[in-house]
Formats: C-alpha cells, structure tokens, sequence
C-alpha cells in the first residue's frame, strides 16, 4: 500500500500499485490533461509507471524545463516517424535534444530539400492529429537487435550493441514506428502540436568522417504558439546582426572555401581587432594577468573531454592530415 508524497508536503495513499497518470487524475482533471510525465524519486518515468511503494511523485507538465525537454525529445521522434511514412527507405539514427530545440540524424540516398521538410512538417501534423498512443516495452537486447536488423535499421542495430550489458534496452512505439530510446516521453502524439523544421545538415555518422554522412534535420519544439513565435523573431533579429553580414556591410572581412570558419581580416577590420587586443593587453596588465598562447589546431580528446566535441562536433573544422582527428 504505498504512500504518495507531493510537493507540497500532503501524502496520498493507495491500497495497491498506482499509476502517475492515475495519481494526477485524482489530483485533478486539469492536471491530468496537462501531464507529461512524472519524477518518481527524483528519477524521471512515464505517465504510465506503475509506483508499488512509498515515492515522492512530482508530475511534469510543458511548464517543467524538463517538461520542455519530454515534448522536444518525443517530437524528434515524431519526426523521425513521419520521414519513415514518407520515405521508408530512409535509415534512422540519433535524435537528441539541444538548446532551443531537437535534430535526427538520417541515413538516405540524396539531401533532404526545403520541399522535403515541407512535408515532413506537414506528416507529422497528421500524426499529431491522430493522436497516436505512445508505449514503452523493455525488450531482450538480441530481440531489439534482430527487431531493427529486419527492418532494414542497421544503425539502430549497431547502437543496440553498444550500450553496456547491464543497461536495458527499452523501445517505444507510436503506431507502426518502433524506435530505441530511454524515456521518457508524452504519452501521446497529441501532445505535440507547437513545432517547426529549421534546417537541414550534413553530420558523420557518430562524429567520424570516415564514416557516413548524414542528413541531420534541425526542429524546434515549445509548449505554447506565444513561445514559438518568440523564438522565432529572437532569430529573425539575431539574424540581422550576424556577424558574417556585419562584416561585409561594414567591409571587416570574409570567408572563404580555402579556409573554412577562418577570417580573413580588411585594413578596417584588422584596425579593430588590434585595438580591441591592446585594450585587453592593458586590463590584463592592470589586473596582474599574465599572457599565454595555445596550439590553433589540436587534438580531438581535448574537446571530447570539455564537452565541445558531443556538442558542435558538426560544425568544427577536421584536419585530415592528423589521424587522431578522425
């Protein structure tokens, strides 16, 4: 019989093993429709987790960051759903969430267009619409393997194979997709109604360039349309002051193929960046600093160990040249 304590300091009791969502249903109907998720002893679990002993319970609604975090990770898998319905020879590999919003990352035969996340956007509004059951099932890891190897999914076999041996495999589905994943996510495709397709990149299958390159599809996802509109406008007029822009209206600099992400600084533009050096110079020397310079190229453990390789691996300059680079 366990003991439910909430937030707020009250305890429920239940005389048998009790469902999230059936804790928030009697904590009130509003509640109940507004639940994502729950945090069972501070872990994170679905609505449907069965609690058969005395827990903390919070429920997590789109007000939750993490709440923010559940909608932009199950509309990843929403859209990798919906690029399956409409090209079902496409491959599917990762789809995390980032600041702001999700990617997946796609094995196909050509780049995704425009046109094509014009779709994309439009299949998975009619997934939303159906309001498709979200369910999760533990499965053995050979059955999972073999699951995915059969349906022609060779990266999510290999990804299976990774994970340690202790950890379990878990698979959600919605419909007639399956995909691997730890949870957890909204219970429903329903749920997931305030999203946009931002872009479409190239990214190496696991950060690796002698790998495959993949299409990587950028979405935003947001609990309300006021939140989405905001974001989008903070990019419209961040994009009025990118600085790549800035530096050719005001004749700073440019880039160029030959050295991708380097600059190459005009008399005005290098007559800046010096006075900005001396001036830093002088507050390094009034404030005792001292005066260092680091290798411009380095090796990729030093950013596997700060964290910049997981995050923006994508976007950094790779130096054939040095193996370890990879």
């Amino acid at each position: 019989m366990p003991d439910i304590r909430l937030p707020d300091g009250s305890i429920r009791q239940y005389k048998e093993p009790v469902t999230v969502a059936n804790i928030a249903s009697d904590i009130g109907e509003g509640l109940f429709r507004a639940s994502l998720a729950g945090k069972v002893n501070d872990q994170l679990v679905d609505l449907n987790f069965e609690i058969s002993e005395n827990s903390t319970l919070s429920i997590i609604t789109a007000k939750n960051l993490e709440g923010l975090e559940i909608i932009r990770h199950s509309t990843a898998h929403l859209l990798a759903h919906a690029v399956k319905e409409i090209y079902p020879e496409a491959q599917v590999t990762i789809g995390p969430v980032i600041d702001d919003g999700f990617y997946y990352d796609f094995s196909y035969e050509r780049p995704f267009t425009p046109e094509d996340l014009t779709l994309i956007e439009k299949k998975m509004m009619e997934l939303v619409k159906q309001n498709l059951s979200v369910t999760k099932k533990i499965t053995p890891r050979n059955e999972a393997v073999k699951f995915f190897k059969d349906n022609g999914e060779n990266y999510k076999a290999e990804i299976i194979q990774s994970i340690p041996k202790e950890e379990e495999v878990s698979l959600y589905s919605q419909g007639n997709f399956t995909d691997l994943c730890r949870g957890p996510h909204a219970p429903s495709t329903g749920k997931l109604k305030i999203f946009k397709l931002m872009k479409v990149a190239g990214a190496y299958w696991r950060g690796d360039s002698n790998n495959e390159m993949l299409q990587r599809i950028y979405g935003t996802a947001w609990a309300t349309k006021e939140d989405l509109a905001s974001y989008l406008l903070r990019l419209e007029e961040a994009e009025k002051r990118d600085h790549r822009k800035l530096g050719k209206q005001l004749d700073l600099f440019h880039l160029q193929d030959n050295a991708p992400g380097m600059v190459f600084w005009h008399p005005k533009g290098w007559a800046l960046w010096l006075q900005i050096e001396n001036y830093m110079r002088e507050m390094f020397k009034e404030y005792s600093y001292q005066e260092i310079k680091t290798p411009t190229v380095l090796d990729k453990g030093l950013w596997e160990k700060s964290g910049h390789w997981e995050s923006y691996h994508e976007n950094m300059l790779l130096t054939g040249s040095f193996s370890t680079l990879g």
